[in-house]
């Protein structure tokens, strides 16, 4: 029983949770108690970086969860994944780092996250990274999270950027560094061959520590008296046991299951906790509010030359790489093939880009549940700051129930408008010059497919997730009614009681989410720890001159 209680109980060890375990344990004076209901996550089907498609399909690894048919999208359900394993979504996604625009989190402190503009979240930035590719004084070197490029090898990634240069785009020599604007290297969470999750960089050195534990259990709710958490209840083989937290708890359970969580420890919207029986114990609206995430689409174009990954889809061309990969940690496996990238504005007046690209030598859905029957390549192409909004709301007061998943995809008039855009625009880059050698037939959405009616029907029928859901915690001013956590994280009418993971963002980030998690793990270690912020940076971010007359 000594090992049910500590200082800190986190709840998940996901890429915020894994943080928050190590920085909190760092000095050895304070015990962690990390709960995390999946398992392990050792083995190749997530350490090999090219079976990424693989853990985010199995149950094991996956929490399994799916939306309610969305309305603006003929009524599709789609998956939203999760991770349920040791380093959570980190050890099931697609291992692409990207920090955001320092325009997001100056955004972040204008919506009142004080404290939270890119000056004051760069320098955890740099503490998390190792990064020996970046643009110097902007990168981390020495921090546990491993980054670096990709090999590059194969020429289609080249001719991705040649394409974006001769289409009048910026160029970049490092989208993390001062200037995210522009066609450049994608930058991967890979070390020595191996998928670098946050169980690799964080937790497996913090749980080698003897302050730190893993229990695994399902989290019920957080216990609250008096106003004040004091520990969680867990299932654990069929009992319900209570986890002490002598000083706080911090859930780092996703953006899907924090809210769950408070709501069914009575944090939320008072109506809809006394239609489930939940007793309240502060009513906050903004709980499972301000759901967000990002779309994309496959642009593909057949290849001409056989030099696309479509060579390797077989069987025994698969068991070669996994063999490769198995002995040496190296070649088509040590990949997660997103090795080239873009972040462009979508017109004159935007001033930071609001357009992702991630660019593959093939084409096949990121799943891997379809592929072409052909050699080809794609691009997935998508806005970054979508204005559609959903919701996490309770099935039931069973902790056991998924929770009723709604992100009201492309409910703005706005995102169709944005989408069409994309389409063509990414038709414009596959149509240069850098491509004449390579280009076949248009795969999807095909040639056919040109009006604005034509489109809107393609967009509905294969719209996807990019997997980067957030915001239904959000951070903000402790007297804004819709708030969730203030500034430092801590819950709005709970003492002892904060989130720290991809909930709490106000607004989506560019680009994919797991770096920004990380990062609000490590920059909540320090408000929890009552230490001194980091020292504010003086970086100015590069912005297009051009910003107000051109696109590029």
């Amino acid at each position: 029983m000594a090992q049910m209680e500590a200082d800190f109980v986190i709840v998940g060890a996901g890429s915020a949770g894994c943080a928050l375990a190590y920085r909190l344990s760092e000095d050895g004076e304070n015990s962690v108690i990390v709960i995390e209901h999946g398992g392990t996550d050792y083995g190749p089907l997530i350490q090999m970086p090219s079976a990424l498609s693989i853990p985010m399909n199995m149950s094991l690894y996956d929490w399994g969860f799916s939306t309610e048919p969305e309305p603006h999208l003929g009524g599709r359900v789609l998956a939203t994944p999760r991770g349920k394993v040791l380093g959570g979504s980190s050890s099931i996604n697609g291992m692409v780092y990207v920090r955001g625009h320092a325009r997001d989190f100056d955004h972040w402190a204008q919506e009142g996250a004080a404290g939270w503009s890119f000056a004051d979240v760069l320098p955890y930035f740099k503490r998390m990274e190792d990064s020996k590719d970046g643009e110097d004084g902007w990168r981390g070197t020495d921090g546990p999270l491993h980054v670096k490029r990709g090999m590059r090898l194969n020429p289609l990634y080249r001719a991705f950027v040649d394409a974006g240069r001769q289409a009048g785009f910026e160029t970049t020599d490092d989208y993390n560094g001062s200037k995210q604007e522009g066609f450049g290297w994608m930058e991967q969470t890979i070390h020595l061959g191996r998928r670098w999750s946050a169980a690799n960089a964080y937790l497996r050195p913090a749980l080698r520590r003897r302050n730190v534990s893993l229990l695994q259990g399902l989290a019920q709710k957080v216990k609250i008296e008096n106003q004040r958490a004091t520990g969680v209840e867990i299932e654990i083989q069929g009992s319900i046991q209570l986890v002490r937290a002598r000083r706080e708890v911090i859930l780092a359970a996703s953006s899907i299951n924090s809210p769950k969580l408070l709501m069914l420890s009575g944090v939320g919207p008072a109506a809809h906790l006394a239609e489930h029986g939940v007793e309240i114990v502060a009513d906050r609206p903004g709980v499972g509010k301000n759901l967000q995430d990002h779309m994309e689409l496959y642009i593909q174009q057949e290849s001409t030359k056989p030099i696309t990954l479509y060579s390797v889809l077989n069987p025994f061309s698969k068991a070669l790489i996994g063999a490769r990969w198995l002995m040496f940690g190296s070649g088509l496996g040590a990949t997660n093939h997103f090795e080239a990238a873009a972040f462009v504005r979508s017109r004159a007046g935007v001033d930071y880009p609001d357009i992702q690209y991630h660019f593959i030598p093939a084409a096949v859905r990121y799943d891997g549940k379809a592929a072409a029957d052909t050699h080809g390549f794609q691009a997935h192409v998508g806005p970054m700051r979508s204005k559609s909004r959903g919701s996490v709301t309770l099935r039931s007061a069973d902790p056991r129930e998924r929770p009723k998943i709604l992100f009201n995809y492309m409910s703005h008039p706005d995102d169709w408008s944005d989408f069409r855009h994309c389409i063509r625009l990414t038709r414009d880059i596959f149509g240069q010059q850098a491509f004449d050698a390579f280009r076949g037939r248009e795969i999807s959405p095909g040639g056919n497919v040109q009006t604005d009616e034509q489109l809107d029907d393609f967009i509905r029928a294969h719209a996807e997730s990019a997997y980067h859901p957030c915001g239904t915690c959000r951070m903000g001013r402790a007297d804004d009614p819709l708030a969730v956590v203030d500034p430092e994280l801590r819950v709005i009418g709970v003492e002892g009681l904060r989130v720290a993971d991809s909930s709490i963002f106000p607004r989506i980030t560019n680009g994919n989410l797991n770096a920004p998690s990380i990062m609000t793990g490590e920059k909540a270690s320090d408000h929890i720890l009552g230490r001194g912020m980091l020292s504010p940076s003086n970086l100015e971010p590069w912005i297009n001159p051009r910003w107000r007359d051109s696109d590029r």
